[in-house]
């Protein structure tokens, strides 16, 4: 799972970059950093079709 395919990694117009969207505070940001863990737990899949192409 990588940020580029997650429905949080937004794109600011102000600063031309890709950012994470997701509203954390900073014990949730600690948690996620301290924990070395490969995926986020807040990733979500921004691709919309995914639920339409496995139901086919």
């Amino acid at each position: 799972m990588h940020c580029e395919e997650c429905a949080y990694f937004a794109y600011d117009e102000d600063d031309e970059a890709y950012y994470c969207s997701v509203d954390m505070d900073e014990d949730d940001y600690g948690r996620l950093i301290a924990n070395k863990r490969e995926t986020c737990p807040f990733y979500r899949n921004g691709d919309e079709y995914a639920v339409v192409r496995h139901q086919m």
